[in-house]
């Protein structure tokens, strides 16, 4: 796996980013960001440290799929790091085999930081070469997204 990094700078209280990257007051503002990934984009679990959580969507056949992680660390305003181990199979988790085996152990993190009312988020994420054009075209969209949100 290689790590990558993106990162913007948001005109928002590091409260205010943090709570909207995450959807904790509302779950839409998380959809609206990681609907540029996929358009059902959601996620299903809890964000406090050691809780399972499922980053999702619903294909064409209207089959839940996506990632099986594990939230490691959660300093609210700081820094949330996130530990992918698996997939999701309709409401099967996959966390054995070939596919699991190229992404297990990865990890995204998110930090933020904030000056004079204007707060830097970084992401950095471990991916696999297959998917490193899609997350270098797609994450920077993602994350103005994120900042189209915040600020309106």
């Amino acid at each position: 796996m290689e790590k990558m990094i993106f990162q913007i700078e948001i005109n928002a209280p590091v409260a205010v980013v943090y709570d909207n990257m995450l959807g904790l007051t509302d779950e839409q503002s998380y959809k609206a960001w990681a609907s540029v990934f996929n358009p059902t984009s959601f996620v299903e679990g809890s964000w406090d440290k050691g809780s399972k959580i499922y980053f999702a969507g619903i294909d064409e056949n209207g089959k839940k799929g996506g990632m099986v992680s594990k939230i490691t660390e959660n300093i609210p305003n700081e820094l949330v790091e996130i530990l992918h181990y698996g997939f999701l199979d309709g409401e099967n988790e996959i966390t054995t085999g070939e596919q699991v085996e190229k992404w297990a152990g990865g990890t995204e993190v998110y930090q933020y930081e904030e000056n004079d009312g204007v707060t830097k988020v970084m992401v950095t994420m471990d991916v696999v070469p297959d998917y490193k054009d899609f997350f270098a075209s797609t994450y920077p969209k993602a994350l103005e997204k994120l900042k189209e949100v915040v600020e309106a």
